[in-house]
């Protein structure tokens, strides 16, 4: 078998942190990585109190990148081990104004599981408007209750008629079919309340009562029972925090619709993107963000197989590499990664 160990595209201390990660694993291809490219600057960690302070320094790092150092956003990458990290860094490059775009992906606000949530409270918020009808084709089916697409044509068709928006023609047209009637009686249940009372409702409590009373865990689960570390359930997690910076519904809601299509899918900006769709991919800037115990190593994965996941992270970056953590994640204290000591190995970083 022959083994390539010539690097051709890291520095030597980029490609020294990478052997550092990598020897730690007893399972593994024994090479020693060389390069014949240029010194660089030594591995850059960035410690921070949360991750919206660690987000901001990554941020403000990019900013000085792009107009001190020369670099452009299409040079840089953060990388991260799950999607559900990216709404931190996606809003910081927001309010920053610095382009950027999810490879092969879609930006947080967007993710199906997360706006069926959003179109839930703007159906509950403005029921009677053109926004409310639109919000209510979104979520009469979610979950799923066998309602087909003629069925909603008959509530247009119906609310048309009768000069209604869909949701009142929904309450008002007679249903005959035993089933329907059931799920759409359980439908206005559940919502009817909440427009009475959503002017009093903050969006965190109510993405917890949606969450509750439409069983939303287990309909987005991958698996039977739901789990905090299920990539769908974080994403929802991620929501109700973002949601507690806000006093009203609509204050929420303003505040993601201002996630544009032009900033956030910019091919010329920075990219974001999980460390498994970076493979074979190479940056000259390369940020590794959230590295906590628990989230990488992934305290659901196997401790090897977690190591060469940070490795390829690690060694994607071609003259400059960070590695950023915060003391807390989720409101919860947390450590900092082993692989950053493992891979440091008594290194200064800068």
């Amino acid at each position: 078998m022959f083994v390539m160990e010539t690097n051709y595209r890291s520095t030597p201390q980029i490609l020294n942190a990478c052997q550092n990660l990598i020897q730690h694993n007893v399972r593994k291809i024994e090479k020693t990585l060389r390069t014949d490219n240029v010194d660089g600057d030594n591995v850059t960690v960035i410690c921070t109190a949360t991750e919206d302070d660690e987000a901001v320094q990554v941020v403000n790092e990019i900013i000085d990148l792009v107009l001190r150092r020369g670099f452009k956003h299409w040079d840089i990458a953060i990388l991260y081990r799950a999607n559900s990290q990216s709404r931190v860094i996606e809003e910081t490059l927001t309010q920053a104004k610095v382009p950027y775009h999810i490879e092969n992906g879609i930006n947080f606000y967007q993710r199906f599981e997360v706006k069926v949530l959003l179109d839930y409270m703007r159906l509950i918020i403005n029921p009677n408007s053109e926004e409310g009808n639109e919000a209510f084709r979104s979520v009469i089916n979610v979950p799923n209750r066998y309602i087909g697409q003629r069925f909603i044509s008959e509530v247009e068709a119906y609310a048309d008629a009768h000069d209604l928006h869909l949701y009142q023609g929904l309450k008002q047209m007679p249903v005959t079919v035993p089933y329907l009637k059931g799920y759409i009686r359980d439908f206005i249940a559940l919502l009817d309340p909440l427009i009475k009372d959503a002017v009093k409702l903050e969006p965190s409590e109510l993405i917890y009562i949606l969450r509750e009373g439409l069983d939303y865990d287990q309909f987005i689960a991958e698996d039977d029972i739901p789990s905090p570390d299920d990539s769908k359930i974080a994403n929802i997690n991620q929501l109700q925090i973002a949601a507690n910076n806000y006093g009203t519904i609509p204050a929420l809601l303003s505040y993601t619709d201002s996630f544009t299509e032009e900033l956030s899918h910019d091919k010329d900006g920075v990219s974001l993107m999980t460390i498994h769709k970076a493979k074979g991919l190479e940056f000259p800037v390369v940020f590794v963000i959230g590295m906590v115990e628990g989230m990488l190593p992934n305290k659901q994965g196997d401790i090897e197989e977690e190591r060469r996941v940070a490795f390829v992270g690690l060694s994607r970056a071609m003259h400059h590499l960070y590695l950023t953590y915060s003391r807390k994640h989720l409101g919860r204290d947390v450590k900092k990664s082993i692989f950053i000591d493992e891979a440091l190995m008594g290194n200064q970083p800068n």
